[in-house]
């Protein structure tokens, strides 16, 4: 079967967001255009973040809907003119939220380019009723209102903010979408387990994890892991120490298990049985909510 071919643009709605493809008919883009489009939450503004290019159709999801147009200066005016809208929206929903007595924390507020919808993002511990706030603010604003529960990650890609790297979060700066990210990361990366060192701002594990894991995953694949059986120049041993990235290993071997462990780089060694890297129980129990997305 022949996989055809479709000629298509990426658009990105928020500064750092996820891509999503459109059919530019027969027009030409370029990277920073203002578009306006068609989407599932309505009429919406949009950057041209990949510029027009064939991909293959089994890589699209359908129906993929047209570019409507490039903004013009009267969709520019408009586009700055939700922008104030919002903020005004903002502070009219924390009032709003304080009169109904809400547990619950307002993070941004998104008007569609058309105006027909107002989008209200929130956090909250646990489940909320807001149907008589919907209502509240329907009529105030007199378009179709929708609130979001959003999780803390989600409010730290939003809101930004510096990380104890001493940069802009990963999340805000770069990453268009969320990846998993385990304690099981952490522990392979010979990290400590303490959550104020492996998690970030959001309270949750540092998105830069996974960013490295690739890293760890082919260097482990010639290291031998804490527990491995291997065979040195001076006999066999079990691995207790190792240090991944400068290939450095602390042997313990047989024929001198009182001894100091011997030190030796990874290429003066051969594996015999590989060992496990392992979470424990109650390791995973006191940390897996720094795992929750």
């Amino acid at each position: 079967m022949i996989d055809r071919m479709k000629e298509i643009v990426g658009v990105r709605f928020k500064e750092v967001g996820k891509i999503y493809y459109f059919d530019p008919k027969p027009h030409q883009y370029k990277i920073g255009d203002c578009v306006i489009v068609e989407t599932t939450r309505g009429v919406e503004s949009g950057e041209i973040a990949v510029e027009n290019r064939q991909i293959s159709e089994s890589q699209l999801v359908y129906p993929l809907k047209p570019i409507i147009r490039k903004a013009t200066e009267r969709d520019r005016e408009m586009i700055v003119e939700n922008r104030k809208r919002e903020q005004e929206a903002f502070t009219i929903c924390e009032e709003k939220i304080a009169r109904h007595h809400l547990e619950m924390k307002l993070v941004n507020v998104e008007y569609t380019f058309d105006r027909k919808k107002i989008m209200f993002y929130f956090t909250a511990d646990g489940r909320v009723d807001f149907r008589e706030l919907v209502k509240d603010l329907a009529s105030v604003f007199r378009t179709r209102i929708e609130l979001r529960q959003i999780g803390v990650r989600d409010e730290a890609k939003m809101l930004g903010g510096i990380g104890i790297c001493g940069r802009p979060f990963c999340c805000a700066s770069y990453l268009g979408s969320f990846q998993p990210v385990s304690i099981k990361m952490a522990k392979e990366q010979g990290l400590s387990l303490n959550p104020v060192k492996i998690s970030g701002t959001c309270g949750r594990l540092m998105c830069c994890l996974k960013y490295e894991q690739d890293t760890y995953n082919e260097l482990y694949k010639t290291t031998p892991k804490v527990g491995a059986i291997v065979s040195t120049p001076d006999g066999k041993g079990t691995v207790v120490e190792q240090n991944i990235l400068t290939g450095v290993l602390k042997v313990q071997l047989e024929k001198s298990p009182n001894a100091m462990p011997s030190t030796y780089q990874v290429g003066d060694v051969k594996i015999i049985r590989d060992g496990k890297i392992k979470v424990d129980k109650k390791e995973l129990d006191a940390l897996r909510n720094l795992e929750d997305i």
